[in-house]
């Protein structure tokens, strides 16, 4: 009779999604030794890492996968093949929808974990420990991914380990997160929980927490939803400011002096992957529960036209404006655009047609849709300057450059 496989015996992992998670992950497994097969739809993405190279930007990333590649330790294709450990971290978008009373909401699109779990099942075998670390509503571990693997003849109580690890990582220090931070692991059983559990202690420094896979679920989503919370407080507020004539910044800036106040800063919304989608989850799943968080996901997302009222009125006093964005990345620092709010307000701006609409964003270097400028030439040639994103290269213009310009500053970063 064939033993089940421990924790260490299991050296080769299969990490199917290549993005801003998976492939950090799949360098560093592979810089650990382990034997990496990555997976991504693109074949651009794919060649791309092939060759020692990266498509997305996150520091010292570069190195890491080129080590991992050359050391013969990570190699990508299009499609999976048969490992010891299977790793899903592809994308959970949204989708429109409408809530029982036809309210406009948000559902969650699992159509990428549904087939990324549809690709591996083919390559399953007794002893394997399948991973979801993409963020996903409440359920989807047992609900989604062993219920296909069980639909493809799998047997998941005896044969097949399931688990949940949700990432949590900042972009512009992921590899550095990936080891230092705690990790929440849930299985779909007490053994999946325990050897899931087993394998981020191997190259995590962090603790290690086992749970189920619904709270290992409900952990992250909460996180993000916390921050959401937060943001809309202070966006919000920041409204009300400006509506008395208030500088926003400096007015938190002197509530947080008291010792049991930290109010966050506001800006023109809120994006990225994580903090701009995963509260719509939890309202999914609990509509008639979830009403601070839904509020608070409506106000976050009604900060965009707030900004774009404010744009369109200084706008109106000039005969042909010139109006310059600066930043188009959902934060500072980095070149990810996903459900950036920054970005909304760029293309509506330029739909607008309110005069000609230049964008300087440091971190790209092309862009389908604007006409992509340097610092020193927006400032020259805008009439409206609109500060989008706090990149480090915007926090060094000098006030004396703007002494002549209309600004719109939804960063506080012009004190």
């Amino acid at each position: 009779m064939q033993a089940t496989p421990t924790i260490a015996d299991r050296r080769s992992i299969c990490v199917v999604g290549l993005g801003y998670i998976g492939l950090p992950t799949a360098s560093l497994l592979g810089t650990k030794g382990y034997q990496v097969h990555g997976v991504d739809v693109s074949e651009s993405v794919v060649e791309t890492i092939n060759s020692g190279g990266i498509h997305i930007v996150e520091p010292d990333l570069d190195i890491m996968v080129k080590s991992a590649v050359g050391a013969g330790n990570l190699k990508a294709s299009t499609e999976p093949t048969e490992a010891d450990i299977f790793i899903m971290a592809v994308p959970t978008p949204l989708t429109p929808g409408t809530d029982a009373q036809g309210k406009s909401v948000h559902k969650p699109d699992l159509s990428f974990i549904e087939a990324a779990t549809r690709a591996i099942c083919p390559y399953l075998k007794k002893g394997n420990l399948v991973i979801l670390e993409s963020t996903s509503p409440l359920g989807t571990t047992e609900e989604v991914v062993a219920r296909i693997i069980r639909e493809h003849g799998h047997d998941i109580e005896n044969d097949i380990l399931i688990a949940h690890c949700p990432e949590r990582v900042l972009p512009g220090k992921i590899l550095v997160e990936l080891v230092e931070n705690d990790r929440v692991v849930g299985g779909i059983n007490e053994r999946s929980t325990e050897e899931a559990a087993k394998f981020y202690e191997e190259f995590v420094r962090g603790d290690v927490f086992p749970t189920s896979a619904k709270t290992a679920e409900l952990v992250k989503l909460s996180e993000n939803s916390y921050r959401d919370v937060n943001i809309a407080f202070a966006n919000e507020l920041s409204m009300i400011c400006d509506q008395e004539g208030i500088f926003a910044w400096e007015a938190i800036e002197l509530a947080n002096r008291h010792p049991r106040v930290d109010i966050l800063n506001p800006g023109p919304g809120v994006g990225g992957h994580c903090i701009a989608v995963d509260p719509w989850f939890i309202v999914d799943r609990a509509p008639k529960r979830a009403r601070l968080i839904r509020t608070a996901r409506e106000v976050n997302d009604s900060k965009p036209e707030w900004v774009l009222q404010r744009i369109r009125r200084s706008a109106e006093k000039l005969k042909k404006p010139v109006i310059a964005c600066l930043g188009l990345a959902f934060k500072a620092d980095v070149d990810d655009l996903r459900e950036s709010p920054a970005l909304e307000i760029a293309l509506r701006l330029k739909a607008e047609q309110l005069g000609r609409v230049l964008v300087c964003e440091p971190n790209i270097n092309h862009s389908d849709h604007f006409e992509l400028v340097s610092v020193r030439a927006a400032i020259e040639e805008a009439d409206v300057l609109v500060v989008l994103v706090d990149h480090k290269q915007f926090r060094k213009i000098p006030a004396a450059d703007l002494s002549e310009k209309i600004v719109i500053d939804t960063r506080g970063i012009f004190r």
